[in-house]
């Protein structure tokens, strides 16, 4: 077990005062059986009121409303957990659920509803590049989930992308290049098309190595997918770095859709030239 103390501020500046609608912030890491969340806080400038409620996903979502204009906004977030993953995870998958394809048990794929839909139902090629990972017919799940795991890493080059917004993933795969939350979405559409139940995960990389791809110093903000599998739950795959398990990574918020787990977001009232930019500093240290 790692305790982890994780740092997120994010920083706003105004050429004016401007008033500061409603801010919804995802900043506070989600607890699982690997990860304990020690303490989170999270303080805010000027001074807002701060409300808290949890998501359709259980994710922990604040509401921010502030009361006064101001020319700069201020994010902190300061979070300490524990993280007790393994390097080398072994997943107790169902013996109905071990070879591919399989069946959902009907409580589950109810369930899973959405999750088990794909988001880009346009991008034609998909299906076909991920059915190339298909070996036989049965096949073992793991190793076909972790072949298109690898499979997305290998044949997308990972690059750091400031812009907003998440490419489909035929952009992706025509690019071939992309950052890790294509990847992750890349990765989680691939595995729908194949009747997979996935999600796509934000949260954080812990890299005291300073080796991972998608890691600025020893830790940065992350994503990533997990995959349902009966038996063994959630199965989390990170095509960036090609790693299965969660032995790095720091989860906050699950989502179908990247676009729904965004760490801040929020808006402000005054000409669109008052805004001057924005700045991110993120630190995840042992």
């Amino acid at each position: 077990m790692v305790e982890l103390r994780i740092h997120h501020r994010t920083t706003y500046r105004y050429r004016q005062s401007v008033g500061l609608g409603p801010h919804r912030l995802m900043l506070r890491p989600r607890e699982t059986r690997d990860l304990r969340l020690v303490s989170n806080t999270v303080t805010v400038m000027p001074d807002a009121t701060v409300s808290w409620a949890n998501d359709v996903a259980g994710n922990a979502i604040a509401t921010v409303t502030f009361a006064t204009p101001s020319d700069t906004l201020v994010i902190d977030s300061l979070s300490c957990v524990e993280l007790s993953a393994v390097a080398y995870p072994v997943f107790d998958i169902a013996a109905s659920a071990i070879s591919f394809p399989f069946r959902y048990p009907d409580g589950d794929w109810t369930d899973l509803g959405a999750l088990a839909s794909r988001q880009y139902p346009d991008d034609d090629g998909l299906q076909a590049w991920a059915q190339a990972f298909v070996a036989g017919c049965p096949t073992d799940t793991l190793s076909l989930l972790k072949d298109i795991n690898s499979g997305v890493g290998n044949a997308i080059t990972y690059q750091a992308r400031e812009d907003e917004g998440t490419q489909a993933p035929s952009q992706t795969l025509l690019l071939g290049a992309g950052s890790c939350r294509d990847l992750a979405t890349l990765f989680v559409e691939a595995v729908r098309s194949l009747g997979f139940g996935a999600r796509v995960v934000s949260g954080y990389l812990h890299d005291p190595t300073r080796t991972l791809l998608g890691s600025a110093d020893a830790g940065s903000t992350h994503a990533w997918a997990e995959v349902y599998l009966p038996g063994a739950g959630w199965v989390t795959f990170d095509p960036t770095n090609r790693s299965v398990g969660g032995a790095n990574l720091i989860p906050v918020a699950v989502a179908r859709d990247i676009r729904q787990a965004m760490p801040v977001t929020g808006s402000f009232i005054g000409p669109s030239e008052a805004f001057l930019d924005m700045s991110v500093a993120v630190s995840v240290t042992a």
